[in-house]
């Protein structure tokens, strides 16, 4: 039976507020509460990072300096896969024994690894993964750099849209979003290129960067893998991505995809000067 006018007006009466908009709950940082703005509801996942919370910020500063040497990242991307100790030189096959000791030794200075005796070494606040600390590093430098207000590892909090938002920034009143990969390649699948575009999708940011940590080229897997993601999404098709300089791609004025060589951050850069100078006027 159809519910009258005054029905309907005592049954709203009698409701409560809706308390998601309470305003007491909106994010510290502008990239969370631009995503607040959007609808979402963005909440912290939990940081796995190779460092307790209270190490000094030398220590961090001097961390962070070393995380830009890309032969370190796979030093220490190849120490967290080793369970309970590790052997310098054999965390991976692309640096020489006495380089990975040098930074084993490096991280025994800093106090995050110890001795064991032997040659091997044990991680003292090991993560599970590389991939938090290359979104605190990414996200550390980016401020840094280019004075970006940033937040890393967000859920945001939508339903049917899976995997947490690696690191959102803020510039000029733009949201930018990025998507990191620590892995090669080849370990890259199409559910995982897919899950990103919605993402992108859902968040709509003024600026996307793909990057991928790795030398390695993004043409002949990374770049054809993204463009068929992007026509499975429905979007509109701009033509074949387009390369910006090295391996840095735009797929459209607002999106790229870049790799670590020469420099990661630098990569980073460039894309980001080329996405912010795109949304403004033509001379």
């Amino acid at each position: 039976m159809r519910r009258g006018v005054h029905e309907m007006e005592r049954e709203a009466a009698r409701a409560g507020p809706d308390i998601r908009g309470d305003p007491r709950a909106v994010p510290e940082s502008e990239p969370a509460r631009m995503l607040v703005r959007r609808g979402l509801r963005p909440e912290p996942a939990h940081r796995d990072l190779p460092f307790p919370p209270e190490l000094p910020e030398p220590s961090l500063d001097r961390f962070a300096e070393r995380l830009g040497h890309y032969g370190f990242r796979l030093f220490l991307r190849g120490a967290l896969q080793s369970p309970g100790s590790f052997v310098p030189g054999e965390t991976t096959r692309y640096l020489d024994a006495a380089r990975a000791r040098q930074h084993a030794e490096f991280l025994v200075q800093i106090g995050l690894a110890e001795h064991l005796g032997r040659g091997c070494y044990r991680l003292r606040h090991p993560s599970r993964n590389f991939g938090g600390t290359l979104e605190w590093y990414v996200a550390r430098e980016i401020a840094r750099r280019f004075g970006m207000e940033t937040a890393t590892g967000l859920k945001t909090g939508a339903r049917g849209v899976g995997g947490d938002l690696d690191v959102v920034a803020s510039a000029e009143g733009k949201l930018v979003y990025l998507e990191l990969k620590s892995s090669p390649p080849k370990h890259l699948t199409e559910e995982e290129m897919g899950a990103f575009v919605e993402r992108v999708a859902l968040l709509r940011p003024d600026v996307t960067v793909l990057a991928v940590d790795t030398a390695l080229r993004l043409r002949d897997k990374v770049v054809p893998m993204l463009e068929d993601a992007l026509r499975s999404a429905g979007g509109p098709v701009r033509g074949p991505a387009r390369r910006v300089v090295h391996e840095i791609w735009a797929f459209s004025p607002h999106l790229y995809a870049l790799n670590a060589k020469p420099d990661l951050i630098a990569n980073l850069g460039r894309a980001l000067a080329a996405g912010l100078r795109a949304l403004g006027p033509e001379p």
